[in-house]
């Protein structure tokens, strides 16, 4: 399989960091809203990238779950950190996608990797590895993601809502130009603001690869409604994400 060839001095299209470790159940299962249920392993998935959006680098993180969604399985979105401001707010408002603003160091060095998310000057995911080898080839890939499209109603009334919480479904076919297997260390650091370390503490590092794909397709559409009153204790969240939050911000010890 025959490494992918970018022009020199480009900074965009670089594979992607895939990270996936395992966590609790349990913790997984309490982020998600009902309506959406847990996958059947409690694997988070974080993405580091940086790609061309719509035409020039945008730098992320996103932070998934296994979740199904009325039998389908795929992945539940928890936030999308990226350092590119115009796509934040319009994300959200079109589609429900959870971004929020973040600073992404991320890079290779011969063969080393190394990744750095933050966020509201608090560090929430550090990687750091090295490239053991080309895997093995593997088909083409289809996947589905969950984000949830919500407003509240003008005023904040209890329970009341502009646009009611509806599932999105996002669904991408991929092949893959280019995959390597890393090892590494995967530390996630405490904030107050992507709480990760609390909300998906690590149990199992699984797996870590740089992945270049190939985009297929992707389809957005609209699904069906959530339950608008057992919505209402997630529809608070930490800024653009779906962190559990307290008026736009991290909730407060009581």
């Amino acid at each position: 399989m025959a490494a992918p060839q970018i022009n020199p001095g480009d900074i965009a299209g670089w594979p992607i960091l895939k990270i996936t470790y395992r966590s609790d159940a349990e913790k997984i299962a309490a982020l998600l809203p009902p309506g959406i249920d847990p996958g059947d392993s409690p694997n988070v998935h974080l993405n580091i990238y940086n790609v061309p959006v719509p035409d020039e680098p945008e730098y992320g993180v996103v932070t998934s779950v296994d979740a199904n969604y009325r039998g389908t399985p795929g992945i539940y979105a928890i936030g999308y950190g990226i350092d590119q401001e115009s796509a934040i707010l319009i994300s959200r408002e079109m589609n429900g996608q959870p971004k929020y603003p973040s600073e992404i160091v991320y890079y290779r060095m011969g063969d080393r990797v190394t990744a750095r998310c933050s966020h509201q000057g608090y560090t929430f995911v550090e990687f750091d590895g090295r490239v053991t080898g080309v895997a093995s080839e593997r088909p083409d890939y289809e996947q589905d993601e969950w984000w949830v499209k919500v407003s509240r109603a003008v005023g904040g009334a209890e329970k009341s809502y502009d646009f009611p919480p509806h599932v999105v479904r996002v669904h991408s076919t991929y092949g893959t130009q280019h995959l390597e297997d890393v090892a590494g260390t995967l530390t996630l650091g405490h904030s107050p603001w992507d709480p990760i370390q609390e909300l998906l503490p690590q149990r199992e590092l699984i797996s870590a690869r740089l992945d270049t794909p190939t985009f297929l397709g992707r389809e957005i559409s609209l699904e069906g409604a959530l339950d608008p009153d057992a919505f209402w204790p997630h529809v608070d969240t930490i800024g653009g994400s779906r962190w559990p939050g307290e008026m736009g911000g991290p909730r407060r010890k009581r």
